[in-house]
């Protein structure tokens, strides 16, 4: 992008002036004056119309309606209405007219207006459309020709092609004179603008800079700093103005201060792009300047849809121009409209930032207060969108920055964008608004403390757009830790050990302050501890060789706050911070390490872990007593089973382990044994089962260190069910 001037705005060194092309069509009248249309038609190619009328103070009381043809597509837009009621406008403007609409290249067009059944007066005299092309939306020093025809000729009837389109007449030369009742506003408070001869037009270059110096006729007001920083501003050379057709020296606010800035909108269509805006504002220009006779664009300032901001009236966009945007308070404010129509539609934030910035920025050079309010004297009787009236030298309040619809009857700048007023205040006037900490990367969480080794990243968001923020700063318990740009959305810290408080303060370009609610981070070093280190148990249930049922037991604290505890071999799973035991299988005959990791939620850890071997005893293994059969099945351990009925019949196993599991067979007619455990009964075991099962450990005895230990399965001999079997013992070692 080209670097600004000092006054900020952005010249384009290869630009050159934009000379429109415009061309003008009576409408017909009918129904005696209430009514007046254009039949639809070919015409020559445009991208901006409006519909205009003799007496510059007259008003449209009903419907304006155009519809037109694309030149790229051939198709036919629907109804598009124009604001037939926006303002007088200029003091001495030579004709009244609708607000323009940027429609695109178009090569057809129709015309319908209606007065409104509510009045009894008819339409304006002198209806017609004016149609401009404006050039491509790109401003070089090489425009097609077809945009540097001088449109001074005012042929006759005759001369019009189908004869009825004719190129635009002079507005200075008004199909009639214009009513003797037009309104305007005292000299004291909107005096018409000094003339200029073309000679003494600002270069290209000039045309947008703050140190323009007209000639000595004019008295020009100082350029006072402002307390907030100037945005880019795309200077009048920028977007190709032609100055030849705007030659008048600028007028200044008779009081040389802005008291408050007035937003508007341009009510055309939104539909335009971003490189098309330029040509957009030299429309804009072109019917303000050619065809309502006004001395210059009517806007101090434009922006469009992607924020970019236009020097509008001439004069220095850092002196208090007077420009024709406020009927009756032209003389002590400042107007911004913003490109596009927003009824319905809200404008883009880049566009709203935008207007924030030139309106807290022009204010700032006067000490005004973007959220506050103001005095304004009425420079012409009036009523406004609401229903209030006043005369002409009243004093009223307004908020500072506010909507044309204030202080004229107008739905300018539309719901969508006056309901966004208060927002553009806040963004304007400061503090940063919607300031909070989203998160904080390299640190944990649990509820809302948040916990780190020392190292975090603090992330933020702000309503505010980045735009209008100074800079950030990073707080750690009260003092600055870190300082960043005002598009910045995170910042580094380094804690000490212990428990902080963390914040981020906003500085609005203001200079006001906001500032973040906290949030608590503790830096700690200390791993977790494993208060119980992890052990294995087998657990009833069914066993296979290759699934032998356990428990994996562990005990983890933190002295800070435990998040998890992994286990990482031979499976992974993942504990909360209260679970202290698992249900698992291991494979049998094999030694399997079982480890495990604890976190605590700044990230430190500690390892544990444990390895066991399950052994299956099978039943031949053990010492008998008694009389015992035995029994094949592939359902059993090893294919075979002990199976015994006569009482006290015995089966023992000596092993050295730290637990032990009886594995037997159940069904409905199973009967009781005693267990012993080193020569010491310990249980009363029913085998009873409702369903047969195959391979059931059905008790189970853990120690807490690895021994020499002997079972001891006695049968009971219970009544009716004397038989049960067995088909081994498994301990783990």
């Amino acid at each position: 992008m080209t670097a600004p001037t000092e006054s900020g705005t952005l010249p384009d060194s290869k630009a050159g002036p934009v000379k429109p092309e415009a061309r003008t069509a009576r409408l017909a009248t009918a129904d005696g004056g209430r009514s007046a249309s254009l039949t639809k038609r070919d015409t020559e190619l445009f991208s901006m119309l409006g519909v205009t009328w003799t007496d510059p103070a007259a008003r449209v009381a009903g419907t304006v309606e155009v519809r037109t043809r694309s030149a790229e597509s051939g198709k036919w837009s629907g109804w598009l209405q124009l604001d037939g009621d926006s303002s007088p406008g200029e003091s001495g403007a030579a004709r009244g007219g609708t607000e323009p609409a940027w429609v695109g290249a178009s090569n057809g067009v129709e015309v319908r207006v209606r007065s409104g059944a509510a009045t009894s007066t008819g339409l304006p005299a002198g209806l017609r459309l004016d149609m401009i092309d404006s050039g491509s939306g790109r401003v070089t020093g090489i425009e097609p020709a077809a945009f540097a025809v001088e449109e001074t000729m005012q042929p006759t009837h005759s001369q019009t092609p189908s004869g009825f389109f004719e190129p635009s007449q002079s507005a200075t030369a008004p199909e009639t004179p214009p009513s003797s009742e037009t309104p305007t506003e005292p000299a004291t408070s909107e005096p018409p603008a000094a003339s200029e001869s073309p000679g003494d037009s600002p270069s290209p270059s000039e045309s947008a800079s703050a140190t323009v110096s007209p000639t000595p006729a004019v008295s020009v007001p100082p350029a006072p700093p402002s307390t907030m920083p100037q945005p880019p501003i795309t200077s009048r050379a920028g977007w190709g103005a032609d100055e030849s057709i705007s030659p008048e020296e600028p007028g200044y606010l008779p009081g040389g201060k802005v008291k408050a800035v007035v937003v508007h909108h341009t009510a055309e269509s939104n539909s335009y792009t971003c490189e098309q805006a330029p040509a957009v504002v030299r429309g804009i220009y072109a019917y303000h300047v050619k065809q309502l006779g006004w001395n210059d664009l009517g806007y101090n300032f434009l922006v469009d849809k992607c924020g970019t901001i236009y020097e509008g009236r001439k004069g220095g966009v850092d002196r208090p121009v007077m420009g024709a945007h406020a009927y009756g308070f032209n003389s002590e404010t400042t107007g911004i409209s913003v490109l596009g129509t927003y009824t319905d539609a809200a404008p883009s934030q880049a566009a709203m930032a935008s207007v924030a910035r030139i309106a807290a920025w022009k204010l700032g050079q006067y000490r005004g207060d973007p959220a506050g309010t103001t005095t304004l004297t009425a420079g012409a009787g009036g009523r406004n969108y609401f229903g209030k009236t006043w005369a002409s030298g009243a004093q009223l309040s307004f908020p500072t920055v506010h909507g044309h619809r204030d202080g004229y009857n107008t739905q300018c700048p539309g719901n969508a964008l006056y309901t966004q007023l208060g927002t553009l205040r806040s963004w304007a006037a400061g503090p940063v608004t919607g300031l909070a900490i989203k998160s904080i990367t390299g640190a944990g969480v649990s509820g809302t403390t948040y916990y780190t080794k020392a190292s975090v990243t603090v992330n933020w968001s702000a309503t505010t757009p980045s735009s209008l923020i100074s800079r950030y700063e990073l707080l750690v318990d009260g003092k600055a830790a870190a300082t960043t740009a005002g598009t910045a959305t995170s910042a580094k810290a380094t804690l000490a050990a212990g428990s902080h408080k963390i914040s981020v303060r906003a500085v609005h370009q203001s200079g006001k302050t906001a500032t973040s609610t906290a949030a608590t981070v503790i830096a700690e070093t200390t791993a977790p501890t494993f208060t119980t280190k992890p052990s294995l148990a087998l657990r009833t249930g069914t066993v296979n060789t290759i699934a032998v049922p356990l428990t994996l037991k562990w005990k983890a604290t933190d002295s800070a706050s435990l998040k998890e505890v992994r286990l990482t071999a031979p499976v992974a799973r993942t504990y909360d911070p209260t679970t202290s035991s698992a249900a698992h299988t291991m494979k049998s005959g094999v030694a399997t390490a079982w480890k495990m990791t604890a976190y605590d939620w700044a990230g430190n850890t500690a390892a544990a872990s444990v390895t066991g071997t399950p052994v299956i005893l099978q039943e031949t293994s053990a010492s008998r007593s008694g009389t015992w059969s035995t029994r094949s099945s592939g359902s059993y351990l090893g294919g075979k089973s002990y199976s015994s009925a006569s009482k006290n019949a015995s089966l023992t196993w000596t092993f050295t382990g730290r637990s032990a599991a009886w594995v037997v067979s159940r069904a409905s007619g199973s009967g009781q044994a005693y267990v012993y455990v080193d020569g010491v009964k310990v249980a009363t075991v029913d085998l009873k089962s409702s369903t047969t099962k195959y391979r059931d450990a059905i008790w189970t005895k853990t120690w807490t260190t690895s021994a020499k230990h002997t079972i001891k399965i006695v049968v009971v001999g219970t009544k009716g069910r004397p038989t049960i079997t067995t088909d081994g013992l498994v301990y783990l070692k």
